[in-house]
């Protein structure tokens, strides 16, 4: 039997014929962006309900108090909205659950007692100002911007004592609307 030694170039010229091509191909990446707001450090799309924008809590008082300051607080500060550059937000503020249902004091809403055998209301107003005399009138709204920065909403309340009132517990619902 007769041996053929096999050199480097033998080898080569083997395995030539069965060398692999490389097989090529892309990945497509797209991103669509649309309107929106980063409220409060979260990012909303245009049409999402957001949920709670803050708190507005007048604190604790005797049933004989004559007024009581709060802000709208949200995780410590302001509501604050970013929107898209070129969108001029607006955020109005409704009447509440009990709007106009105070029979006491200076407010257009008013703070329900909870659970009482008898229904009791405190009443209240929001206003736009540190001083409280630029009153937010139910639906009325605020335009911010349209420069895409941050701004911050400060929305300040102020609730008014009024004659009968119980001990316990009065709450109150508020309706946001931002709209782009």
């Amino acid at each position: 039997m007769r041996t053929i030694p096999l050199t480097a170039a033998t080898l080569l010229a083997l395995f030539a014929g069965s060398a692999h091509a490389d097989i090529t191909g892309q990945v497509d990446a797209t991103m669509t962006l649309q309107a929106g707001c980063v409220i409060n450090g979260v990012d909303t799309p245009d049409g999402t309900a957001f949920g709670t924008l803050g708190t507005l809590d007048f604190g604790t008082e005797t049933t004989v108090f004559d007024q009581a300051d709060a802000e709208v607080q949200s995780a410590g500060s302001a509501i604050t909205i970013r929107c898209s550059e070129g969108v001029a937000p607006t955020i109005a503020f409704d009447g509440g659950l009990n709007p106009g249902a105070a029979p006491d004091g200076d407010g257009s809403r008013a703070l329900a007692l909870q659970g009482g055998a008898d229904t009791r209301y405190i009443s209240y107003e929001l206003y736009s100002d540190a001083g409280r005399s630029a009153v937010i009138a139910d639906g009325e709204p605020l335009t911010l911007p349209a420069d895409g920065t941050a701004q911050t909403v400060n929305v300040y309340g102020r609730a008014f004592g009024g004659a009968a009132l119980l001990p316990g517990t009065y709450t109150d619902v508020i309706g946001v609307v931002i709209t782009l």
